[in-house]
């Protein structure tokens, strides 16, 4: 183990401190793409197929050029010799993956409810809106695949030009015969199967796409409400061949992302198209609708896992096989989704041999890709859930059989049986921690209370232990699974000639409040009032260097690159300042913002002055360049593994199958906390869309493909009122991977959730044979539950 001191020695860091964000957020002053005043702009309005699964004629478009408002007209076909390619998938996760072309307008054939056939463009919003009225398209519906085993199958190919439904087969068993040998001997052989459902990922903010061409010079700025600023701009310049120097892409204030907004949209190709075409500014904003069917959907898996265990219920193997829906089309970075989990089927469980293995193939259904968690929930689900039925098998309670499974903390680093090297850990006093708060032992009593009383109110208590990998890197890993781009992040850190700080970042916040905690880790190094300190990011023109965020990577490698330039300003402003006191610079103690000498501290040069004279250059070391800067690009050489233990305590209706949930404690280590209260905000939204999961959210399709919950009637995200108090609290095991010793958050909550809730409203019914419930666990799943088992009628 590494020290674990944190690096910061000021009274800035570790401690809670209100969002510096907020207050624009909170009064309308924050720009969001609808805010933009872009006068002359054209709207367009996208004509998407109500068939899953339909060839496309004939488009008659007269009526629609005859509404008032509208300007133009143009189909897949008009717009076909326009896309230097189709839309980029950059994960190839195998050489022979099948990737259909993907067109930001479909020719020939749409292949989802939703996909875009035909685009309308007018002088307003609705005069857009108007204009779809009038095209008429000439369909041909086909039959939809919407099932995962049926496309597996190929009873019906989707895409003829690939001759099969699966995109690509993938497999990472490193000791074949040792996986075979472990099951064949094993005492316990565990095999559990679980769906996934699909996720509508519902962000406050739909998408939206403004574009402001400057036709004089071959200049443009794409507005977008995206997560990917600059991967957006790589990608869209290589897609419609718009020489890169000339766009500038820039993501204004985003209401929330989590996955969805990582992408290359067709919406963004189309305005850019038009705006060229008309040379006027082109925008889009999407309705909650489209949002539902036309934004990338999450989940979507059907897994099998087994665990082989000894007498004693240690885990000897584990082995899990993966069938996961990419949808019609590959996104952005859909292939990898299912293989970010590919290495943690095993959890934070000390296991000698490990097998996976994903087959992915194309439905008739939304593309998937990214959603909160991203691979990381659905691993940690199949492992928690699979870890309470081998407790069952051996006949220990779900607490004991973790405990016994556990990696030992002298074992890190940790080489996993999937080839990973497991950074640091000490996972016992979360669980114990979290039983604490719990009151684990009384819970236990109140059920068995319960139970003898013969109560139809069912009370469950489900653990769920986890760790994840986070911070996307390093850049040579992600080359070895073929991701198309690398993990490093950029930052900048200037000190004005006043002694105020303005910090260029790569990382792109959409509510994690970057901002407020890039400031304190500068304000912690420099000894300066974090509301001295200003955050540049979003704006490609300001930031030309970034590769965003997601993947819970923003502070461990976005924050650490900053750390790390901050610290070559310090180094430049000691050799200034050593300059200024005629003493050595190694001679040179800096705390609280000024420089002295070890020993005469009476001999001292506040930051201050040392940044004016660097600004002034009168009197600088020779060969020194004047001012204050320092650019840094940081890619790790590893990833980061952040893990905790959440409990959930249910209450179930035995007589209308209604779940509750009444009690949550979570206790998480993410390394080195920069700022407290953001942390507990990242884990109180975490949470919650990990319940939703459990007990709410679901993308219900028919047969025909037709989505029934494409609303936020039908579509249950939770409410304030569907929200508990939540018990947190935290360890430290700091990372020796980054200098600052920190993890990641943003998904953990998440990862966590989902797996506990359920674990406990199987627990509440499994006196009655049940020990499967799928999700959401709905009141009219959970009565079909007990009716099956045959409980009360």
């Amino acid at each position: 183990m590494t020290d674990t001191m944190s690096p910061f020695a000021g009274s800035i860091v570790g401690i809670p401190r209100l969002r510096k964000e907020d207050p624009a957020l909170l009064t309308g002053e924050s720009k969001f793409i609808d805010d933009l005043h872009l006068p002359g702009a054209l709207w367009i309005a996208l004509v998407r197929s109500p068939h899953a699964h339909a060839r496309i004629g004939a488009i008659d478009t007269s009526a629609a050029l005859a509404t008032d408002g509208v300007v133009a007209v143009y189909t897949g076909a008009d717009l076909e010799g326009d896309w230097a390619g189709p839309l980029p998938c950059a994960w190839p996760v195998t050489d022979d993956m099948k990737n259909p072309p993907h067109l930001p307008l479909a020719v020939g054939k749409a292949n989802f409810a939703g996909d875009a056939v035909a685009v309308v463009v007018a002088t307003s919003r609705y005069a857009a809106a108007d204009g779809l009225e009038g095209v008429v398209v000439d369909y041909e519906p086909l039959e939809a695949v919407v099932d995962v085993r049926d496309a597996a199958s190929d009873r019906l190919v989707i895409h003829e030009d690939c001759g099969t439904n699966i995109a690509y087969d993938w497999e990472l068993t490193p000791d074949p015969d040792g996986v075979a040998a472990a099951f064949q001997d094993a005492v316990h052989h565990v095999t559990e199967t679980y769906v996934h459902q699909r996720l509508i990922p519902a962000p406050m903010e739909t998408r939206g796409v403004a574009v402001v061409p400057a036709p004089h010079n071959g200049d443009m700025t794409l507005y977008s409400s995206t997560q990917i600023p600059h991967v957006l701009k790589v990608m869209a310049a290589l897609t419609l061949g718009v020489p890169e120097q000339k766009l500038r892409v820039v993501a204004p204030s985003v209401g929330g992302g989590f996955g969805c907004k990582l992408n290359v949209y067709a919406e963004e190709l189309v305005c850019m198209t038009l705006a060229n075409r008309h040379g006027v500014p082109v925008r889009w904003t999407e309705t909650r609708t489209e949002a539902a069917t036309a934004t990338i959907q999450g989940r979507a898996q059907r897994q099998t896992i087994e665990l082989a265990a000894d007498a004693d219920g240690k885990l000897t193997g584990v082995r899990a096989t993966l069938l996961a829906d990419m949808g019609a089309y590959l996104q952005l970075v859909a292939p990898g989704v299912p293989l970010l989990g590919a290495f943690l089927y095993h959890g934070l469980y000390d296991v000698p041999v490990y097998s996976f293995t994903c087959r992915s193939v194309f439905t008739n259904l939304t593309p998937t890709d990214a959603y909160r968690g991203a691979g990381r929930p659905e691993a940690t689900y199949a492992i928690e859930r699979a870890m309470d039925a081998l407790a069952v098998a051996v006949g220990v309670g779900q607490d004991e059989i973790r405990s016994r499974n556990f990696i030992p903390t002298e074992k890190f680093p940790y080489d996993s049986p999937a080839g990973l090297i497991f950074d640091s850990g000490n996972y016992q006093p979360t669980l114990d921690r979290a039983k604490e708060l719990m009151d684990w032992d009384g819970r236990r009593a109140e059920q068995a209370e319960r139970r003898a009383a013969g109560s139809t109110m069912h009370l469950g208590m489900g653990i769920s232990s986890y760790v994840e990998m986070c911070g996307l890197a390093p850049s040579r890993t992600l080359a070895a699974l073929n991701y198309g781009a690398g993990g490093w992040e950029s930052a900048t850190v200037r000190i004005l000639p006043t002694c105020k700080v303005q910090v260029v970042t790569g990382a792109t916040p959409q509510g994690q409040g970057h901002e407020t905690s890039w400031s304190m880790i500068v304000a912690d190094q420099l000894g300066v009032d974090p509301d001295d300190v200003e955050v540049l990011h979003s704006d490609t023109a300001i930031s030309p260097l970034g590769m965003d965020t997601y993947g819970s990577r923003s502070l461990s490698v976005g924050g650490t690159a900053l750390w790390m330039a901050t610290e070559k300003v310090i180094h430049k402003a000691r050799a200034i300042a050593a300059h200024m006191l005629e003493a050595n610079s190694d001679d040179l103690d800096f705390a609280g913002g000024t420089f002295t000498v070890k020993g005469s501290p009476d001999k001292e040069v506040p930051l201050a002055a040392v940044a004016f004279g660097a600004f002034t250059a009168h009197d600088l070391p020779d060969g020194m360049e004047p001012n204050l800067e320092s650019q840094v690009t940081w890619d790790p050489g590893n990833f980061v593994f952040p893990f905790g233990t959440h409990i959930a305590v249910v209450e179930v209706d035995e007589e209308t199958g209604a779940v509750e949930l009444i009690d949550y404690a979570a206790v998480d280590d993410c390394g080195n906390q920069i700022n407290p209260m953001i942390v507990e905000g990242q884990l109180h939204g975490g949470i919650v869309q990990g319940v939703a999961q459990a007990l709410w959210e679901e993308a219900i399709y028919d047969a025909d493909g037709q989505l029934r919950s494409s609303n936020l009637a039908d579509y249950l995200v939770p409410s304030a009122a569907e929200c508990i108090d939540m018990k947190l609290d935290y360890t430290v095991t700091p990372s020796p991977t980054n200098p600052m010793g920190v993890k990641g958050v943003g998904e953990a909550g998440t990862i966590a959730s989902t797996p506990a809730v359920m674990n406990a409203v199987v627990d509440a019914l499994r006196p009655m044979g049940i020990t499967d419930v799928r999700m959401p666990a709905s009141p009219m799943t959970v009565r079909r539950a007990i009716e099956a088992a045959g409980g009360s009628p």
